[in-house]
């Protein structure tokens, strides 16, 4: 292949990548699984891309080596403090509800397909695993009640690495068998990837604590050592660098005084990257012939994954829970699988296929398949699912400030009054600690990133309210959220005065309507008021005193109204151009100043 060919192709992937990440964003669907289909486009059914071809010899390291930066990415999410946290029914989910899957599944594909038993194990051990990526979308678009959300949000966050050191740990069990290998070969597998990641995590703690490294170096060399210990630890003993990298991102997790921010916030971008790459290259590895050699009995197999292996699970590993019956039908049918289980199964699958394991090529495309039938299964019946059984969140009353200042705080104590949830969303840690400290709800970390879309709790949260003193970024935030909470329930500052009258200076009609309480009342006004000792009031209205009454009552003074609460606690905000018809027994929430 030409020089220019390889280019092209290159930056073809990454331009499809981008298509179908914000195709899946639009349309709030998992990426993998347009990924995972833009893949097989190309590949076998186009013709158009081979990677065999493009990478040669380089295919297989490249795929190492994403799989590791993925699992040392999801790692880093596995803190020991919140699974201390983490309800009794999801440890027994993760733990118990694992194992049974993991049999269940094992069992069903050696006997359906006809795989061996070290392989038919292998590919249980890689299904069990769900992931944030494939779980949050999918509770957005289905909004369950907050209980069932919440346990199926912190699976998906701890099966992911867990799973996958379940996975390291089979295949190297498989792999010391196969080779005739005695139990200490495999007890020094697992000595090496623990030794050698704990080493590295407490070598980049000391560094990160000591601040032995520039701020801006931090990720780099963090990237760099992951991969060196990686490739370090594989040559000291066979398949333990997958094993070292998640030890190592485990303990960096739960190093003391070690801020990690900065290597979060740089893993976004490039796991976005790794994964819309890898998923593209795997899936255009599969050939059709595949697919069809697995025939009838990987439907079958399907079919035991969704209505035996997961009820199984949920039933028996939250036997002595509180859960209601129908809740726990709920739980077994959603566990849609995702990036862990078609990284995982490509890397090992080619590991396999080089020592000869018969059977092995059928690995990526059964897990694939089981993919993008859990995915598109459960994204189309999820929500009439939870509506069925009662367990479906009514209309989400709740809001997310994105801003945790002064202002912003006391409007969300101010709100939270009311019975609804309130989360404020900051980069700044004062701020995040300040609100923490008043008993607000908390997000630390920019609303818009992609770390936001995976972790940032939207369960009974329906409206946008922009409070930061900078209003373009209000109108980021408001852009960003537009297709979760729908135009009408996004509010933002914005503080600017249209006096030229001109068309270029004066905002649209659709971002008018978003702009809160006033056109020139901006962050800096509402910060300085209250400064000044102005104060939110709450007052409820009556016949004999009515919205009239209630401006003339601070005739004399200074009122902004903010926001009124009908009599079913319904929050409406005040905005530039709204008419709300505000009645006897509304509330009326307003910043108010006394007269000096």
């Amino acid at each position: 292949m030409h020089q220019e060919m390889i280019g092209l192709t290159i930056a073809g992937l990454g331009v499809l990548g981008l298509g179908c990440q914000w195709l899946a964003w639009r349309m709030k669907l998992p990426a993998i699984l347009l990924l995972l289909i833009a893949g097989l486009v190309i590949g076998p059914v186009a013709g158009i891309f081979n990677p065999n071809i493009l990478f040669g010899d380089l295919l297989f390291p490249l795929i190492s080596l994403a799989v590791a930066v993925i699992l040392f990415e999801g790692s880093l999410t596995l803190n020991f403090a919140e699974i201390k946290n983490v309800r009794k029914n999801v440890k027994s989910i993760v733990t118990i509800g694992a194992i049974i899957t993991w049999i269940i599944t094992s069992v069903a594909t050696h006997y359906l397909l006809d795989f061996s038993w070290s392989l038919a194990f292998l590919f249980g051990s890689m299904t069990v695993v769900t992931g944030p990526t494939v779980i949050v979308p999918l509770l957005r678009t289905v909004r369950p009640q907050a209980k069932l959300a919440n346990i199926l949000r912190w699976e998906g966050i701890l099966i992911d690495p867990i799973g996958a050191i379940f996975v390291v740990i089979v295949y190297e069990f498989i792999v010391s068998s196969s080779k005739m290998h005695s139990l200490a070969v495999f007890g020094l597998m697992l000595l090496v990837g623990l030794v050698i990641g704990a080493i590295a995590g407490w070598l980049i703690a000391y560094v990160l604590r000591n601040h032995l490294l520039p701020e801006y170096l931090q990720p780099f060399a963090v990237l760099a050592v992951v991969l060196g210990v990686f490739a370090g630890a594989n040559a000291l003993e066979s398949e333990a660098g997958l094993l070292a990298v998640t030890v190592m991102g485990m303990w960096l997790a739960n190093a003391k005084d070690v801020d990690i921010r900065h290597i979060l916030h740089f893993k976004e971008n490039l796991t976005i990257l790794l994964i819309s790459g890898l998923f593209l290259i795997l899936a255009s590895r599969i050939e059709l012939a595949d697919f069809h050699a697995l025939g009838w009995g990987a439907i079958t197999l399907f079919v035991v994954i969704q209505l035996v292996a997961r009820p199984a699970s949920i039933f028996i590993s939250t036997m002595f829970s509180q859960l209601a019956f129908k809740e726990k039908l709920f739980l077994a049918w959603v566990a849609p699988r995702g990036i862990v289980a078609a990284a995982i199964s490509a890397l090992f699958a080619l590991k396999l296929m080089d020592d000869g394991v018969a059977g092995a090529q059928l690995l990526v495309p059964l897990t694939f398949m089981v993919i993008i039938g859990t995915v598109v299964l459960q994204s189309l019946t999820a929500r009439p699912i939870a509506r069925l059984l009662g367990v479906a969140e009514p209309s989400p009353k709740g809001f997310l400030v994105v801003g945790a200042n002064d202002v912003a705080r006391e409007i969300g104590l101010a709100l939270k009054k009311y019975d609804c949830r309130v989360v404020v969303s900051d980069s700044n840690w004062d701020y995040i600690r300040a609100a923490r400290m008043a008993g607000l709800e908390t997000y630390y970390g920019n609303a818009v990133s992609s770390h936001a879309d995976e972790y940032l709790d939207l369960i009974g949260v329906g409206h946008l309210l922009a409070l930061t003193p900078d209003k373009h970024f209000n109108a980021v935030a408001a852009s960003h959220y537009e297709t979760d909470f729908g135009q009408r329930n996004i509010y933002r500052l914005n503080g600017r005065r249209h006096n030229s009258g001109l068309e270029k200076h004066s905002a649209t009609q659709a971002h008018s309507s978003a702009v809160l309480f006033g056109d020139d009342i901006s962050y800096k006004k509402l910060a300085s008021l209250m400064n000044q000792g102005a104060e939110i009031k709450h007052t409820k209205l009556s016949d004999s005193f009515t919205l009239d009454d209630y401006y003339q009552q601070y005739n004399s003074g200074l009122v902004i109204p903010l926001f009124t609460v009908d009599l079913k606690e319904n929050i409406h905000p005040f905005t530039v151009i709204s008419k709300i018809d505000v009645k006897a027994g509304w509330t009326i929430i307003a910043l108010v100043k006394d007269a000096d």
